[in-house]
């Protein structure tokens, strides 16, 4: 075992609703959506209309960008519906699932006689490819690129986030080959970090560069595992692909076929029983929440996020699960005023402010809403990012930085080490109320466009 990196800054934010390990399949639901929002700088250009029939596999569009990238059907069927927005901007197009599934048929590949590009290849035809982030600027990889490494993190630290050895339990031979694929891309062992004294098979993988990681939120996320392991410095690129994503790649280099199923917790302190559901990527929200919220009392209301608490999308009840997500998360709106709200004792309210009284119990679970509890104020010095982030770079000075589109100070200032979820908690923990997650994803941006 490797020595253990022990994160001495971050904070856990126990809430109510963590899964229980129990898991439920969801049955075929009627559709499935693909959405090219779910992606960072990705322009899609259509290539099906509705009406047209698609097996899971099937490129449904590729990014205008790099039109090597083809975004994938999940499943068999028809496309029912091309959603557009503003200036016809695609939202999503979606499938109606056939009653028995089919997937294009791909070659089963050897890897010791198969060449890098045609590894790269397999996996653009299949949809795969985008499942591989680059970093800087956490957007779908370049095929054209050679990194210097590949990293993946087989743990999530988030509030309620899923425990990965429970969700995937019995897909060591998936995880093996699709570590083995990474192996090709990056021309040498891929990196994968566990928790320390966790349980399950990620330890055991041959042909990795094993880390092991000890510490608060976010010691999960992959960019932090980064920092400490092999820092990203200007004209780097590595890449980073999720857990369930590995084992993804790996059934399809197994068995020829695109297999999309993946794993999702369903927590929050307003989902009856709390646990995890197995679906197809893009599976709508009803089929996962369906009959699991609490009853709510007359004028309260919930908010379904995919993903987790702190970087999760909003969705409607009659939404899509995001590609990215790997959890589903039901807490209460905080649509409610609150007289005197700012000077009662708050006794089951969480901060990391000891006006508060939270700091005493530090095990209790909270039931938190989404109220904000106060408006945007000045972006103030206060020196709290600095206590949370456990990256050697200095927070405050690049966000502003990247207030004042200064491409030199944030290049100096780390732009290339992080993006949203880096800065998920410097976020939370802000008395100014700033958005900056959409702060740091203007600011590389920015950086694509210049640099």
């Amino acid at each position: 075992m490797s020595e253990i990196i022990k994160l001495r800054k971050g904070l856990d934010i126990n809430l109510q609703g963590k899964a229980a390990e129990s898991l439920v399949d969801a049955p075929l639901a009627k559709e499935y959506a693909v959405s090219p929002l779910d992606y960072e700088n990705v322009t899609p250009k259509l290539l099906v209309k509705v009406g047209d029939k698609v097996k899971a596999g099937t490129p449904l569009f590729f990014d205008k960008n790099n039109q090597r990238v083809l975004f994938c059907s999940p499943v068999s069927g028809e496309v029912a519906a091309v959603n557009r927005g503003e200036k016809r901007k695609i939202l999503n197009v979606v499938v109606a699932a056939d009653a028995k599934q089919e997937s294009e048929e791909f070659a089963v590949l050897d890897l010791k006689k198969a060449s890098r590009e045609d590894v790269i290849e397999q996996l653009l035809k299949s949809g795969l490819w985008t499942t591989i982030l680059q970093r800087p600027y956490g957007i779908v990889a370049n095929p054209a690129d050679q990194p210097k490494a590949v990293f993946v993190s087989a743990f999530d630290s988030a509030p309620l986030a899923p425990n990965f050895n429970f969700a995937l339990k019995g897909e060591k031979a998936a995880l093996q080959k699709g570590m083995d694929v990474l192996a090709v891309l990056a021309g040498g062992k891929p990196h994968v970090s566990v928790l320390a004294n966790a349980e399950g098979e990620m330890a055991s993988l041959n042909g990795v560069e094993l880390h092991t990681f000890a510490g608060k939120h976010p010691v999960g996320n992959v960019g932090v595992q980064i920092h400490h392991i092999d820092p990203i410095a200007k004209g780097d690129i590595v890449w980073t692909v999720n857990i369930q994503d590995v084992a993804a790649i790996g059934r399809l280099f197994l068995t020829g076929k695109v297999d999309l199923t993946k794993v999702v917790a369903l927590t929050g302190s307003e989902v009856e029983k709390p646990h995890y559901v197995r679906v197809i990527s893009g599976a709508p929200i009803s089929s996962i929440v369906a009959g699991q919220i609490k009853q709510q009392a007359e004028g309260d209301s919930v908010r379904i996020i995919s993903g987790n608490v702190l970087t999760g999308k909003k969705v409607a009840a009659d939404g899509f699960l995001t590609a990215t997500a790997h959890q589903v998360t039901v807490i209460p709106e905080g649509d409610k005023y609150e007289m005197l709200g700012w000077i009662a004792p708050r006794f089951n309210k969480f901060s990391v402010s000891r006006s508060y009284f939270s700091w005493l119990c530090p095990k209790k679970e909270y039931k938190l809403d989404t109220n904000l509890n106060g408006g945007v104020r000045p972006f103030v010095v206060t020196g709290l990012f600095e206590e949370y982030l456990p990256m050697d770079i200095y927070p405050m000075y690049l966000f502003k930085a990247i207030i004042a589109n200064d491409i030199d100070k944030m290049e100096n200032l780390g732009i290339y080490e992080v993006v949203e979820e880096d800065v998920a908690l410097c976020e939370f923990v802000d008395p100014s109320k700033t958005e900056i997650q959409q702060l740091v994803r203007d600011g590389i941006n920015l950086m694509i466009k210049e640099c």
